[in-house]
């Protein structure tokens, strides 16, 4: 299935993620059209940051109405839904549902409304559905037992889109956590490669001996270029993950090697959960079976790219 010359409208396109996907799209040959807000100030990623869009479009998820009326003018071959309130400690719980449920109702609607199919409809969803009931691999089989607002509206919306998918050629993708140059520092790697680059005496975190699988902001862009051309990956939910688990203490030990430079490591209470998981890592055994080829960084290359960024 070619992808010269396809538009593909891409929500979130000015957010970390929409950034390197809008990337990844145009080195495909997409012709890219962006749904979102301006980008934030200060990103440090270049490429990134001039994202080739041929057209940046301000609407707000929640204005049913102007989403018709886009959906109608812009009619995309694909549609690539990244827009959301993604950081689970942020402040208000009804953005979590108004942006990521509501608002994606709201796409979904008006895509089906505008008078032509895309060939895909791909939404971002995330793998804290899984909860923290669950330890070691975790495969698209594993029970959902969300643990906070943002898990739940993304769930929520994972059914939600349900009501489609006799009418719309969607594609679920759980991805597991991922980072790269750009991220808030709101993020607990972003966060750690930051103090480094300041050559910071301490660091406060949580409880380092948890291992979690950390993904690849390009790769996890790659994962998703490669399922919009994959026909059978119409109407499966799909783990996008590295299937590579880390502890937070590994990751300081590797930016200490990679910098020359030592950090005092503090344990705040408040930021260690009482009942946290171990080890939780994704199995990614149906994305690679779609898409073949695709593979992620090793975690050491990823934070080599992120601590020696300009």
């Amino acid at each position: 299935m070619s992808s010269v010359g396809k538009r593909v409208l891409l929500t979130g396109a000015s957010g970390f993620t929409g950034r390197y996907m809008a990337v990844e799209l145009a080195s495909r040959g997409y012709q890219v059209v962006g749904l979102g807000g301006r980008a934030p100030e200060g990103l440090e990623h270049q490429d990134a940051a001039n994202a080739p869009l041929s057209d940046m479009l301000h609407v707000d998820l929640l204005d049913a109405d102007d989403l018709k009326r886009v959906l109608a003018e812009v009619r995309p071959q694909v549609v690539i839904h990244l827009a959301a309130v993604a950081f689970v400690g942020h402040g208000s719980a009804n953005d979590f549902y108004n942006v990521n449920l509501i608002g994606t109702r709201n796409l979904l609607e008006a895509i089906s409304s505008a008078g032509q199919v895309p060939e895909c409809v791909l939404l971002a969803s995330s793998a804290n559905v899984y909860g923290n009931a669950s330890e070691g691999a975790l495969a698209e089989t594993t029970p959902a037992a969300p643990a906070n607002d943002y898990a739940v509206s993304k769930l929520a919306m994972e059914y939600a889109a349900r009501l489609w998918s006799d009418r719309l050629p969607i594609v679920l993708a759980r991805p597991f956590n991922y980072t790269g140059v750009g991220q808030s520092e709101q993020f607990v790697i972003p966060k750690i490669v930051a103090h480094f680059r300041r050559r910071a005496p301490s660091v406060e975190l949580g409880n380092l001996d948890v291992w979690r699988d950390f993904s690849d902001v390009r790769a996890v862009a790659g994962a998703y270029a490669r399922l919009i051309q994959a026909p059978d990956a119409i109407g499966q939910v799909v783990n996008v993950c590295s299937g590579t688990a880390h502890s937070l203490r590994e990751v300081i030990s590797l930016c200490e090697t990679l910098t020359g430079h030592s950090i005092r490591v503090d344990v705040n209470p408040a930021f260690v959960r009482a009942s946290e998981v171990r080890m939780l890592r994704g199995e990614n055994d149906i994305l690679r079976r779609l898409v073949g080829d695709w593979s992620c960084p090793p975690l050491r290359e990823t934070l080599e790219w992120m601590l020696s960024a300009n």
